[in-house]
């Protein structure tokens, strides 16, 4: 009973593991074709795919358990950032370099100080 067992977990997790790369290539080359992703970010795209998939890893799975999935979604998450923050230029015709280095404090110090009817001079 034990070896069929783990036999059937070792598969169930590695199915899932599939079905999970599969969906984010699929949500990877729709985001490509929909937004005409430049090179840069189909490089980031595909790069971390890669790293989601390789057997290499910041904090390894075989070890850490799920614990080890955590450097795998913060780089999805710094990409997906990324990505995004290209896909916001393109769409306001920003110059592709000033997008690649936008952080946060960019994007908050190009929010409107003066928002119409709030005079911000006067007290409360």
């Amino acid at each position: 009973m034990g070896d069929n067992t783990t036999v059937t977990v070792v598969v169930a997790f590695v199915v899932v593991l599939l079905l999970v790369a599969v969906a984010l290539l699929v949500a990877g080359l729709y985001v490509i074709y929909r937004y005409r992703l430049p090179l840069r970010g189909i490089a980031a795209m595909v790069g971390s795919f890669a790293y989601l998939i390789s057997p290499i890893d910041a904090a390894p799975e075989a070890v850490l358990g799920p614990f080890g999935m955590v450097d795998d979604a913060g780089v999805l998450t710094i990409v997906a950032f990324y990505v995004f923050h290209l896909i916001k230029a393109r769409r306001t015709n920003m110059p592709m370099g000033k997008a690649a280095g936008i952080a946060l404090r960019d994007t908050a110090r190009s929010y409107p100080r003066n928002r119409p009817g709030r005079d911000h001079d006067s007290p409360r």
